[in-house]
């Protein structure tokens, strides 16, 4: 779920934090910068975990800030395909159940990874499982809130970095559109088809 990505950047020191030592301002000028952040095709960024180098400081004419190479490890949270995590049910859609794991929600099961046969409730706003025993079908619902077992299938990592204008033509209703279909920077996709995953409440009792 997590790994150490070894980094390298450029910090730079304001004069008024020249009292400190080197490394703590460092340390808190890089987690300041890339804490709860992803990096595009590395992760959410978690926190510092130590720095392996620091090369020697300069001084730019004009600013009195002194600028450090800086070689780092920091803490990402980035799980491998098929890793099982465990999560909670934040909310259901057509497009799928949408789980939370806490410090992380953009993860989505689609509709075609859940257990099946499938089915969208419209009124409860829920996906259920629809569960054939010797007695019949019973339906077993993903309600809001409950925690579920998936499979990690898949990940997508989404440049959010800012552009200019792609052209003079760009109107004020397009960019208002592009706004509105802000898309998740780092997104995990899930998979409960197969036994053992699913609502952990579907697995406690044989």
């Amino acid at each position: 779920m997590f790994v150490l990505v070894e980094m390298t950047d450029t910090v730079r020191i304001p004069p008024w934090q020249f009292e400190r030592k080197l490394n703590e301002s460092i340390a808190e000028e890089l987690n300041k910068k890339l804490a709860n952040k992803v990096v595009y095709n590395v992760g959410l960024c978690i926190c510092l975990y130590d720095i392996t180098k620091l090369e020697d400081s300069y001084i730019f004419p004009g600013d009195g800030a002194s600028h450090t190479k800086v070689h780092f490890r920091y803490v990402v949270f980035h799980p491998f395909l098929d890793e099982i995590l465990v999560g909670e049910i934040k909310s259901c859609s057509q497009d799928g159940v949408h789980v939370s794991i806490g410090f992380f929600d953009d993860i989505v099961i689609p509709p075609e990874s859940l257990q099946q046969p499938a089915k969208f409730d419209e009124a409860e706003q829920v996906w259920v499982w629809e569960y054939e025993t010797e007695e019949g079908a019973h339906d077993l619902y993903m309600d809001i809130g409950e925690e579920i077992r998936f499979r990690v299938v898949d990940e997508t990592f989404v440049d959010t970095s800012p552009t200019g204008p792609s052209s003079a033509e760009a109107s004020t209703s397009n960019a208002t559109e592009e706004v509105q279909k802000k898309e998740a920077p780092y997104t995990l996709v899930g998979s409960i088809s197969e036994p053992g995953l699913g609502l952990l409440s579907w697995w406690t009792n044989s």
